[in-house]
């Protein structure tokens, strides 16, 4: 009997079992010799990493994926993203559908838990709904793209490009072909085209917004009222965070004497722009290593929170904060309960949001720390790339490919965790029902 016919797995293991095959599978196709330029073929740790950070939409890279990996090895990096940032399950069960075979319950419920959806009623219907939505977008992303990459590359090329770089914005991915001058550029060519800019932007703010978001602006439109709480929760967190990002990185940052050479527009431009990447995709307009450290701090912020629940997007996701924040301003107010738009949030959503951000933070401390003290390089270097990794961001300071094998092992960790989830793990390797047994209670006084 295959394991996921059996009773006793749970949709936390099969996630996670999923996701590892898919990296295997990548890995073991990224290790053959016709998948690289260079004579001979990847060794298995690039290849592992680079499998690892392409199926949990990372965007961390060893080599430069335009230099290193030939088309072959590009397109087995696309499929992936494409595959990973959707979700396993979620593309299982498409190939079951489109082959007519019967969606059983088990089904259902393994593809409610991996979307994050209320209920197990219409999870085909919503399979369906959010593959019909993501190839849309995507091949909006691409038309777009291709206006300007196809007169400057060709047809082909350009086309080629135009669907890479769009597959890869929408799913949170960061991987580019823009390497082909200087390695690791890419986009910063680009920081004063609007086109490509806001294109890929945008791409990566509405993958990080979530399937359930997207189902509630097609069917109620401007009529926010009628939104879910979670919609409503992530539509505003994620509103705030780009509008305070762009006015801290366009009032600060790019006020500084090492951006004098960008032009007033390109400024706004990459003020945007880099407000949007840490959501979580890898690319960047400008030098990430020429940032102020405030704002190198600000961007690690950012990475760590990342997207919505159920979307593209890694990070322990906006919702998360979001419950936080209505959590102590409940008890700022004296309020016996949080609550927000007239609604007030479950005991348990309070107690996972805790849990996530704890096991998050100590992700990112635990492997930044580790690092700095392997590699002997700055603190502030290692705390980025180890939240780049666990919020599957891909954002660089330049130190990845210069690690040793311990570090990308560390880095490898922490993006499988973070893109599976650190709820779907914990859940994954612990067993057993809930318990509602209580113990007497006792006051502890905190703070």
């Amino acid at each position: 009997m295959p394991f996921w016919k059996n009773e006793r797995v749970t949709p936390a293991q099969i996630i996670i079992a999923g996701f590892l095959l898919l990296i295997l599978s990548g890995t073991l196709l990224l290790m053959l010799p016709f998948a690289t330029r260079e004579p001979g073929s990847a060794s298995f740790v690039d290849a592992l990493f680079t499998a690892t950070s392409a199926t949990c939409v990372t965007g961390l890279i060893l080599h430069d994926t335009v230099q290193y990996w030939t088309p072959f090895g590009q397109a087995v990096i696309l499929l992936l993203i494409q595959v990973g940032g959707m979700g396993v399950v979620t593309m299982a069960v498409a190939i079951f559908m489109f082959s007519g075979r019967k969606i059983g319950l088990k089904q259902r419920w393994v593809m409610q838990e991996s979307i994050a959806a209320p209920q197990v009623g219409g999870i085909v219907r919503m399979t369906s709904f959010i593959l019909k939505t993501a190839l849309a977008i995507e091949g909006v992303g691409a038309a777009l793209l291709a206006i300007r990459f196809c007169p400057r590359m060709g047809l082909f090329k350009g086309l080629w490009y135009a669907v890479f770089h769009s597959v890869s914005a929408f799913c949170n991915a960061g991987f580019d072909l823009m390497g082909e001058e200087a390695a690791y550029s890419s986009l910063t060519a680009y920081v004063g085209d609007p086109l490509v800019s806001l294109t890929i932007a945008g791409l990566i703010v509405v993958g990080g917004l979530g399937f359930l978001t997207w189902q509630d602006i097609f069917q109620h439109h401007r009529h926010l009222r009628a939104y879910r709480l979670q919609s409503k929760l992530i539509l505003v967190t994620t509103a705030g965070l780009l509008l305070g990002g762009l006015l801290f990185f366009g009032l600060y940052e790019f006020r500084l004497p090492q951006w004098e050479g960008l032009s007033a527009g390109e400024k706004v431009l990459a003020a945007a722009f880099q407000s949007a990447t840490p959501r979580t995709a890898g690319f960047n307009t400008v030098d990430l290593t020429a940032l102020s450290a405030p704002s190198q701090l600000l961007t690690i912020l950012l990475m760590l929170t990342g997207g919505s629940p159920g979307s593209t997007a890694g990070g322990f996701k906006t919702t998360t904060l979001a419950v936080l924040l209505l959590s102590a301003f409940a008890v700022f107010r004296r309020s016996s309960s949080a609550h927000c738009f007239g609604r007030r949030l479950a005991e348990p959503a309070l107690r996972n949001a805790s849990a996530i951000f704890l096991l998050y933070l100590v992700l990112f401390l635990t492997g930044g720390i580790v690092i700095c003290c392997l590699e002997g390089i700055p603190m502030m270097a290692a705390l980025f790339e180890a939240a780049s990794a666990v919020g599957t961001v891909g954002l660089s300071l330049g130190v990845t490919p210069e690690l040793g094998t311990v570090s990308r092992l560390i880095l490898i960790f922490l993006m499988y965790i973070g893109r599976v989830g650190g709820l779907t793990m914990i859940y994954a390797v612990t067993s057993g029902a809930v318990s509602y047994a209580q113990y007497p209670q006792e006051q502890v006084n905190v703070g």
